[in-house]
């Protein structure tokens, strides 16, 4: 499907959805700086082409402006005639969709996640044993393990794109960058939410158990 065959309504529920999620990430301290970005899908999909709506490079995501969001292409080109940027980190965005069919992307900063992904560096995945927020991530085996996978964080950022490709993980929507952030995806924006809001749990729940247990080794 073509971006001008999108329904305008579509467009405009994305920007809303952006919208209300970059409020509520915003007052948890996820977006220090103007760090982050957001993207939610629209239209058709098929890995070869799709389109959707991210945030735009360089903006204070503690404020709404009419210039946070643009919609994108399958290669991270604006759909539309614009002066904005997409965010520096849209090519990591255009493989999950196409790796997955996600609906929406969303990618946030915070000491937990980035310091766990420093300290599980070389085994490249965070383990995780039992914790009850697993299921947040659609994952309801009881007692389930999980090893979250961490990949290199490079400033070129299509050098970052092969070990997304190798390291995702079909049953654990999301991947860290190390040192950076994680980026979660789902169905659609409130399935989104829950991946990052469960994943940050468990980020947390990891740091002060092996804080706790360090003495005891």
């Amino acid at each position: 499907m073509s971006f001008d065959r999108i329904a305008l309504e579509d467009k405009q529920k994305a920007f809303a959805d952006l919208r209300d999620v970059k409020e509520l990430f915003s007052s948890r301290g996820w977006f220090p700086g103007t760090s982050g970005n957001l993207s939610v899908r629209v239209g058709d999909y098929s890995p070869e082409q799709f389109q959707f709506a991210i945030t735009a490079s360089g903006k204070d995501k503690t404020v709404h402006t009419p210039e946070d969001y643009l919609f994108v292409d399958q290669d991270g080109k604006p759909c539309e005639t614009t002066r904005l940027k997409p965010s520096a980190e849209t090519l990591i965005h255009c493989e999950i969709y196409r790796l997955t069919g996600a609906g929406a992307i969303f990618h946030i900063h915070s000491v937990y996640n980035s310091i766990v992904s420093e300290y599980f560096w070389d085994r490249k995945s965070v383990p995780v044993d039992g914790v009850e927020l697993i299921k947040g991530l659609n994952i309801w085996e009881e007692e389930a393990h999980i090893d979250i996978p961490i990949v290199s964080n490079f400033a070129h950022i299509p050098s970052i794109i092969p070990e997304v490709t190798e390291r995702l993980v079909s049953h654990i929507p999301g991947i860290l960058l190390r040192k950076h952030g994680i980026y979660a995806w789902g169905a659609n924006a409130f399935e989104a939410k829950r991946h990052i809001e469960a994943f940050e749990f468990l980020f947390e729940y990891v740091y002060r158990w092996e804080l706790l247990n360090k003495g005891n080794r």
